[in-house]
């Protein structure tokens, strides 16, 4: 069970890459199972070359980066849509990492990595799940502090309302640049970290990531709510923790490991249904209306506040652009 929760903290970091782009940016991008592997390839690769392990860390989330660039050049550039361009530089990364790692699998087996020095300071154990919860919240403080600044505000605006915020003179091929290479950034580090936690990189090892991104997106937004982003990139970070437990739970049942995939899917279709039911939208109506009552004069709870905030935020971007 600390391994789940382990897990669960790491996976967070790519939770929060896919809602960059699933919830922020409204854009499916299927980058994410190729950009993982890049990460935990390049990571690997540097590490087994002797490269520092948090140098190399740095180094996966540069190449996401670059992943992400390339799908939002495709979409924003080339024309392509959104969908394609992801599954193109996906299928296009597949070569490449087989390049990087010169073959299917790395071994870490024995080398310095970023997890093996916190468990030189810290044993296996609920410390070592509260040192990687901890990390998973700077990651996710983090976010939150962008996505209130006026390019984090210009951002969401352009995934709620991709013409308003043009006619603020606002570049909204930019934005979804900017987010796609945040996104995949985030999405190669957590590749790298897993890889070092597990102790190797495989080639396949991003193969239906997107549907783990989904399932801890979806299902910690179901049961956690998101009203307001600091809410929901929590609730994204607990949904990777709960996802992760479902899959220990299942393990410890009997359940076959080849199964995993089939559960992801059933897990999102379930936090995918469960709001359309009743008896669950009554639950949530009697929540919404006791958090209304505490939150109504706070800025984020009033929707002409943060109206407000994402105009004056976005004629301040057009100004620096014009």
């Amino acid at each position: 069970m600390i391994t789940a929760f382990e897990l669960g903290m790491i996976y967070a970091i790519m939770a929060l890459g896919v809602y960059l782009t699933f919830r922020i940016l409204n854009f499916p991008d299927l980058t994410v199972d190729g950009s993982f592997t890049t990460g935990a390839a390049t990571a690997a690769v540097l590490i087994t070359g002797g490269t520092d392990p948090f140098l190399a860390t740095a180094a996966a989330f540069a190449v996401g980066t670059a992943a992400g660039w390339i799908t939002g050049m495709l979409h924003t550039k080339g024309g392509i849509n959104g969908l394609l361009a992801g599954i193109l530089t996906m299928i296009g990364l597949y070569s490449i990492n087989l390049r990087i790692m010169g073959g299917a699998n790395v071994p870490l087996l024995g080398e310095d990595t970023v997890i093996s020095a916190l468990r030189d300071l810290i044993d296996v154990g609920w410390a070592s799940v509260a040192v990687l919860a901890l990390v998973a919240l700077v990651f996710k403080v983090l976010l939150d502090w962008y996505l209130h600044t006026d390019n984090g505000l210009a951002l969401q605006a352009t995934g709620d309302n991709e013409q308003m915020i043009r006619s603020f003179a606002v570049s909204t091929d930019r934005m979804k640049i900017l987010g796609l290479m945040l996104s995949n950034g985030l999405v190669a580090l957590c590749g790298a970290v897993v890889a070092q936690h597990q102790g190797f990189a495989d080639i396949g090892m991003g193969i239906g990531l997107i549907l783990v991104g989904l399932a801890s997106v979806i299902v910690g937004q179901a049961l956690f709510g998101a009203k307001s982003v600091i809410r929901a990139t929590l609730a994204v970070v607990l949904g990777a923790v709960v996802y992760r437990l479902a899959i220990q739970l299942a393990l410890n049942l009997g359940l076959d490991p080849n199964d995993m995939k089939l559960m992801s899917a059933v897990l999102v279709v379930a936090a995918l249904l469960l709001p359309q039911w009743k008896g669950f939208s009554k639950l949530a109506a009697r929540r919404r209306a006791r958090a209304g009552s505490t939150t109504a004069g706070s800025a984020e709870a009033t929707p002409s506040r943060r109206a407000e905030a994402v105009e004056e935020s976005a004629q301040a971007a057009g100004r620096k652009e014009g």
